[in-house]
């Protein structure tokens, strides 16, 4: 008898976690279909990697999940930054793009906690807004390396091209739902 029980946890179990992938792949596909800048293959991986997207029953159970994983990043891309400009790791006269990158993922950070709190009130519409305010840090980042009178390749390319990516899921699916 108790083998039965166990039996019928692991299926349910098994067929949680089959709903849950279904829902990723399903969400990732709707979301590229209305973007031809979002990454299917990314946003499956990405999503799949997180635990608490895994147990999503619905779209709106991926948006805080993956709104926390564009907030990680930024935040990990700050350090980054504020690491090379204390230790002066750069070229002499390239310290402003610097500055511009670290200001405009402070700013892109504060805005993805505040969409944060602002999804945990089912409020899509507004979180959307804020969103989107945070998208253009990686883009402008990069812009700034490339203004330069001399160019300078950008230490972050890689780094934004993941962030614009990681934001862009969220901001997909809570278009999707608003």
């Amino acid at each position: 008898m108790q083998f039965l029980i166990y039996l019928v946890m692991f299926f349910l179990l098994l067929n949680g976690f089959a709903t849950a992938q279904s829902l990723i792949q399903d969400s990732c596909k709707k979301a590229a279909n209305l973007s031809r800048n979002f990454n299917y293959d990314f946003c499956v991986k990405s999503l799949e990697g997180n635990p608490q997207c895994k147990t999503a029953e619905s779209l709106d159970g991926l948006v805080l999940p993956s709104t926390n994983m564009a907030v990680l990043k930024i935040t990990s891309l700050k350090g980054i930054a504020e690491k090379i400009i204390k230790e002066k790791r750069y070229e002499k006269d390239s310290e402003k793009p610097f500055r511009d990158c670290l200001e405009l993922y402070s700013d892109a950070q504060n805005s993805l906690k505040e969409a944060l709190m602002i999804v945990k009130s089912h409020d899509y519409k507004s979180a959307n807004v804020v969103i989107s305010a945070a998208m253009g840090a990686p883009t402008s980042c990069e812009t700034g390396f490339k203004e330069k009178k001399r160019y300078q390749k950008s230490p972050f390319t890689k780094d934004n091209d993941v962030l614009f990516q990681m934001i862009l899921i969220p901001l997909a699916f809570t278009n999707m739902l608003k």
